[in-house]
């Protein structure tokens, strides 16, 4: 069965999950992309005009969410950067709770649903719930926080291959998913999000495996928006520079030649380093 009638339709009730009913409202989740609300697709746009209920985080921006309609119940489900207000098992039940009044969700999203944005999660309890639900996928901050920085992730010259990590794993993991010697020897562009408060564990971790301490490293803070700030130096150097700048989250870590592009390509955003 194609996954898009899976996630629309009833099916029978021969999984252990709950029957999907037309009682129940629709919820979909909808990544509103890095923070430029130019960048919001129209598919979103068009979705949070129409919602009954809006669960957002902070992510997003002031932009966009200043620009949800009054008529629609606004939830802030916190998730600020650094300071999660509500658990997500809490956010989890608010979404199945607002789509079992019958009301149609939106359930906002900073940068894309899937990418590291539990959004996989949120899914698979409105599974669960018997509730349909659809993906509507927003512009990842992993490429185009860097693009605005004037750093391709790829390029033909510097890098053929990209990496997407989390900086911020699961606490309750007993070890860490990251394999660190091969992302030292990874030959192309890291790209690490939500990792700034990790930085010192990461680049020394990295170093400790045999990465060049010369690689060069950018951290982009606020990505795409007027006040974008970009900080370049190398592993070795970084830790310190994010001190004496006060590098603050939300902010996203790029690691690899392509950053070198910066100082040529970045020029073409006056205001956005």
């Amino acid at each position: 069965m194609p996954i898009n009638n899976f996630i629309t339709s009833s099916f029978e009730n021969t999984t252990g999950f709950a029957i999907m009913t037309d009682n129940y409202g629709k919820v979909y989740l909808v990544g509103s992309g890095p923070g430029d609300p130019e960048l919001l697709t129209l598919k979103a746009r068009r979705l949070i005009d129409s919602a009954d209920v809006v669960i957002y985080d902070q992510l997003p921006g002031e932009a966009i969410l200043s620009s949800i309609p009054q008529k629609a119940e606004k939830i802030d489900a916190g998730k600020y950067a650094g300071d999660h207000t509500l658990s997500q098992d809490r956010i989890n039940e608010l979404i199945v709770e607002k789509a079992k009044e019958g009301k149609m969700i939106v359930r906002l999203k900073g940068g894309d649903p899937y990418v590291f944005g539990r959004g996989g999660e949120e899914g698979q309890e409105l599974v669960k719930a018997g509730i349909g639900f659809e993906i509507v996928p927003g512009i990842t901050s992993a490429i185009s926080a860097p693009a605005y920085a004037g750093i391709p992730v790829t390029h033909r010259d510097h890098a053929s291959m990209v990496t997407f990590i989390t900086g911020h794993e699961d606490p309750t993991k007993e070890e860490s998913g990251l394999d660190w010697e091969t992302l030292a020897k990874f030959p192309g562009t890291i790209v690490i999000l939500m990792g700034v408060k990790m930085l010192e564990r990461n680049v020394n971790e990295l170093m400790r495996h045999g990465k060049d301490p010369s690689t060069p490293i950018a951290l982009i803070e606020r990505g795409t928006r007027p006040d974008q700030r970009v900080t370049v130096g190398t592993l070795e150097n970084i830790v310190a520079l994010k001190k004496e700048r006060k590098v603050k989250t939300p902010a996203i870590t790029i690691i690899g030649d392509v950053v070198k592009l910066h100082d040529e390509l970045g020029e073409q955003f006056p205001g956005r380093s």
